[in-house]
């Protein structure tokens, strides 16, 4: 209704009307337009015969037929979240994706084999937002309605988040924080007891990405299952950093781990060293990580992600020693599985995965140690797309073995790909 139509009307209105004119207006037209009457125009007069208590009446009935109801607020809450995650929601989704390379999951939005479902973490506690939810839009509208008792199970819950962070302050000091990555904060620290360095990972619950289910039906983080499980069949000194103790707070995990002192990670060390590490010390450290991989692969478990970052370089004594962290995109693996979501860093995805959409745990292996053969190597870092596109090449001054070993593992087609037994027994390895 424009200016001058409000001011010619705005005396002939009473208040009544005047709030209930809007929405009364709308809802007659949407009637009008199904059953084809004639509507009056705005300037019409109504019928004298409309005295002024029929008119009051009338308002008081269409307002209290427009009256919205908690019920309704809510449908118009969800409707203008969902107009958001629609529009800006996505958006700033895909600037986030932008802004971090290093995407921990890749879904094509294609079937997932049973591999996939069984470590994804898909489910979502509906029951707990549904009954929040509800509470909100129906308190004060029952008032006979009888009050839910106090939820037990939470209060449990409660004291038991309270016990386990009494607990780890008592047990642990947290220190200065070493590192922040896609599934959470890595922290120095030592145990009180003993002075131990440890290094301390605090994981909000949303960034768990990939699940376990134990023996008892409990859903755990795959990086606690995996981390257990080497700890039980380890014989002696391992590659793996060993998990010494692991809190579960709710909302966040927090992960005590061995903190080998000193050590620094591979991408730092390769920095610390010009850029690149002479053929020498390059093959020092491939063979200690073939060898990890070949025993995590005897153990049933798939790393996903192993990376120049997630390698740790022990310098204390006359050779680098290789330990490997963050199990946290691992899963355990089933005889011939395939699998079609990708965890791991997008730089380092195997070709197939952009052919077939699917891939297997040992070539995405043996492909990993061609890309941090190639990071240790050349000053510019590998890049999956890059390397195919043949915008990135094997430098020709390496040795004739190591340049074999190179292309062995970087072939494009798995099939062809060598295996990681025959990669342990690679000429530039022996």
């Amino acid at each position: 209704m424009d200016k001058d139509a409000t001011k010619k009307t705005k005396k002939r209105r009473s208040p009544a009307l005047k709030k209930t004119r809007k929405r009364k207006n709308i809802s007659t037209s949407e009637q009008s337009s199904s059953s084809g009457m004639d509507v009056p125009t705005k300037g019409t007069k109504r019928k004298a015969s409309l005295n002024r208590k029929t008119l009051i009446k009338m308002a008081m009935i269409a307002g209290k037929e427009t009256q919205t109801t908690p019920e309704d607020d809510v449908t118009v809450k969800r409707g203008k979240r969902k107009v958001r995650d629609d529009g800006e929601g996505q958006k700033k989704l895909k600037k986030d994706k932008r802004r971090r390379l290093d995407l921990l999951k890749y879904d094509m939005e294609l079937p997932s084999t049973s591999a996939d479902t069984e470590s994804s973490n898909t489910s979502v506690d509906v029951s707990k937002r549904g009954d929040k939810r509800k509470v909100a839009t129906t308190d004060g509208e029952e008032p006979n309605q009888k009050k839910k008792r106090p939820d037990l199970k939470d209060a449990k819950k409660d004291t038991n988040v309270f016990l386990y962070l009494k607990e780890f302050e008592a047990k642990y000091q947290q220190l200065e924080q070493l590192g922040e990555g896609g599934c959470g904060s890595v922290f120095a620290g030592y145990r009180i007891a003993d002075h131990l360095p440890v290094a301390i990972k605090h994981i909000p619950k949303d960034k768990v990405l990939c699940k376990h289910v134990d023996d008892d039906g409990n859903k755990i983080s795959i990086e606690v299952a995996i981390m257990l499980k080497l700890a039980a069949e380890s014989e002696g000194t391992s590659a793996p950093i060993s998990l010494l103790d692991w809190f579960d707070l709710d909302k966040k995990l927090i992960l005590v781990l061995e903190r080998p002192m000193p050590s620094t990670d591979l991408h730092d060390y390769i920095d610390d060293n010009g850029g690149s590490l002479d053929e020498k010390e390059a093959k020092i450290i491939l063979r200690q990580l073939v060898d990890a991989v070949i025993d995590l692969e005897k153990q049933h478990i798939f790393h996903r992600d192993i990376k120049v970052e997630n390698i740790l370089i022990e310098t204390s004594s006359d050779f680098p020693r290789v330990r490997l962290i963050d199990f946290g995109l691992s899963c355990f693996v089933k005889r011939g599985a395939s699998y079609r979501v990708f965890y791991g860093t997008s730089a380092h995805i195997p070709p197939e995965w952009f052919s077939r959409h699917t891939y297997r745990a040992g070539p995405t292996t043996v492909w990993q140690m061609g890309t941090v053969l190639f990071d240790t190597l050349h000053c510019n870092e590998f890049e999956t797309t890059r390397f195919i596109r043949k915008k990135l090449r094997i430098s020709r001054k390496l040795s004739k073995n190591c340049q074999d070993f190179l292309r062995t593992c970087l072939t494009e087609d798995p099939d062809q790909r060598i295996t990681l037994e025959q990669l342990r027994n690679h000429p530039w390895l022996g």
